[in-house]
């Protein structure tokens, strides 16, 4: 996942995205529901609060019959140990019925994708008919262990039988094991943060400061221009217990390239570049997904947005190559799809870093990396900007790990619609130097 507490401001996201198709063996729509949620607001709630949240207003806004729905597959990355399997208790708490099976998927920050590709296996086989996908991220209030130590002497407790036994390792307790273990947003392989690997990646590929900055506001601005002009309506208010009721994306933030500069580096210090303002920040948030066989869809009265054609997941290095998903990824459901670059009308990339968008268009520009490390006689080719995140990214709309994939198909099926784009291509990068791509299409209207 791409966040650093150092690194991330916090802001408000609220979305709900709608109606579109998946095409596999057999036709597929999926009626896609986003809220994705302010941080500092929700430090009460759990995060199958907001997913339940999230299956409401999927419920509520397509009409659908609880019993109509055979399966329900959630992603997430930092697990609530009350609610390790949240897709099953957030559907429990929605009011699905209890002979609905659920269960819980993690792919870092594909991992809605990845429960939006399961539930097209499970309806291509012909185990379901329609399946709810999603995913949740709730950041407010992430888990926080003992020390090892400690855990070790409460466990031993739990088994002592006498009261000496209990006494002597009570008494065995020292001031550090005390001290708690913080998450550590880093790869258990390489023990380095996502930040820092970002702003080496930049490095590598030449991306400055300047070029950073100048993305993120691009970001923040393509957001509020959209936001302004009505195309984020898809928005579900969401109540806080005790508190306001969120019911727009706030945390679209436009700065100047002044203000931007004026922010240290967040990593590599003093000299580097990934600051606050060119990452994504801490979001909290869940998405709910109804995806169906298309006969099912237009039997039930859904009207189809779109198609998705195809997918694909990639791994690569975890160190050096951690945030380049989107470029092994692109050509392959590309060639997959019978597709080229020239057909994409509509891209929506996952924006963890400016230096990470940056690093991955260089990337694809480069043939020397394309015939170096991709096996490719020629290059990708970058996605023209114009085409591009064209209403904003995780950057401006924030990040809820796993629920962003969500929000990225949505907004491709959205744009198609609204620029009148026949194909679509989204693209992600997440922990472990894995990615992800789909190709979307527009359904005739």
């Amino acid at each position: 996942f791409s966040f650093s507490p150092a690194a991330r401001s916090l802001g408000t996201s609220v979305h709900l995205r709608v109606c579109f198709f998946i095409r596999f063996t057999v036709e597929i729509i999926l009626c896609v529901f986003i809220l994705s949620v302010f941080v500092i607001r929700y430090a009460d709630l759990m995060p199958h609060d907001l997913a339940r949240a999230a299956l409401q207003g999927l419920l509520n806004r397509t009409g659908l019959p609880k019993d109509a729905v055979d399966y329900i597959v959630y992603g997430t990355v930092i697990q609530e140990v009350k609610t390790s399997n949240v897709a099953r208790e957030a559907a429990l708490g929605a009011g699905f019925s209890d002979k609905t099976p659920a269960h819980t998927v993690t792919m870092a920050c594909i991992s809605s994708n990845q429960a939006m590709t399961t539930a097209v296996g499970l309806i291509a086989a012909g185990q379901c008919d329609a399946v709810v996908a999603g995913g949740v991220e709730f950041m407010s209030d992430v888990p926080i262990r003992h020390s090892r130590r400690m855990r070790k002497t409460m466990l031993s407790l739990n088994k002592a039988k006498t009261l000496g036994a209990r006494l002597s390792l009570l008494g065995s307790i020292r001031l550090a094991h005390l001290a708690p273990e913080l998450p550590a947003v880093a790869e258990f392989s390489t023990a380095e943060t996502m930040g820092h690997s970002a702003d080496r990646l930049a490095a590598a590929f030449g991306v400055s400061r300047l070029e950073q900055d100048e993305f993120a506001l691009r970001s923040h601005t393509l957001a509020k221009k959209a936001q302004d002009s009505g195309l984020l309506s898809d928005v579900i208010s969401f109540k806080v217990p005790g508190k306001d009721i969120v019911s727009k994306d706030n945390g679209i933030r436009p700065s100047t390239m002044e203000q931007m500069a004026k922010l240290k580096p967040a990593f590599i210090k003093p000299h580097g570049t990934v600051t606050a303002a060119n990452s994504s920040f801490l979001t909290d948030g869940a998405s709910a997904v109804l995806i169906m066989s298309e006969e099912k869809a237009l039997a039930m009265g859904y009207k189809p947005k779109a198609y998705l054609r195809d997918f694909v997941y990639v791994s690569q290095d975890p160190k050096d190559q951690l945030l380049l998903g989107p470029t092994y990824a692109t050509p392959k459901v590309l060639e997959k799809s019978g597709l080229t670059l020239n057909d994409i009308d509509v891209f929506e990339f996952h924006e963890a870093f400016a230096g990470q968008i940056m690093a991955n268009l260089k990337a694809m520009e480069s043939d020397w990396f394309a015939q170096t490390y991709m096996g490719r006689k020629t290059k990708v080719g970058a996605p023209p900007m114009e085409k591009f995140n064209s209403w904003g990214g995780s950057l401006s709309l924030g990040h809820p790990f796993a629920a962003t994939g969500c929000r990225l198909v949505t907004t491709v099926a959205h744009r198609l619609q609204k620029e009148g784009g026949q194909y679509g291509l989204v693209a992600a990068c997440a922990a472990g130097g894995q990615g992800h791509a789909m190709v979307i299409e527009a359904y005739p209207q």
